[in-house]
């Protein structure tokens, strides 16, 4: 399971949209070797049909899809958004912390799920990933 490697960050990126959103943190996915492009179309499918669900805090967005749709290792990328975007959810919007959910089975899922969760009911967790200079940084504070 990986989760906040520094090949799977990126930070302050510079999108117009959520679809743009989900597909610079899934790209993270795919140019690390945990999931194929497939997944990335799979996840904005996933948006497209379902709606913001996955806004599920105020300003935190958790695309995901399903594992056969081309993950190779349970991951998750994460993308700070240099400009927050709405997703449409009417509670949670704007959009400025995008976490890509990559799991290669279902208790792949429910553990990074849990990682998250922990993680981020923890306002100074927060804090922290909005205020990281660099994806090392975010890796050392998420050891």
């Amino acid at each position: 399971m990986r989760l906040f490697d520094k090949s799977l960050v990126t930070l302050d990126i510079d999108v117009k949209d959520a679809e743009e959103a989900i597909r610079g943190a899934g790209q993270l996915l795919v140019d690390s070797g945990a999931a194929e492009a497939s997944y990335v179309e799979a996840m904005l499918a996933a948006y497209r049909e379902k709606g913001p669900y996955i806004v599920i805090a105020p300003h935190i967005a958790l695309p995901h899809a399903k594992s056969e749709s081309g993950v190779h290792e349970a991951a998750v990328a994460f993308a700070r958004l240099k400009e927050p975007v709405k997703f449409g959810h009417a509670d949670n919007d704007p959009v400025d912390l995008v976490f890509a959910l990559g799991s290669s089975s279902s208790s792949d899922h429910i553990k990074l799920l849990r990682t998250l969760s922990s993680l981020l009911t923890e306002p100074a967790n927060i804090a922290a990933i909005r205020s990281a200079g660099s994806a090392e940084e975010l890796e050392n504070l998420l050891k």
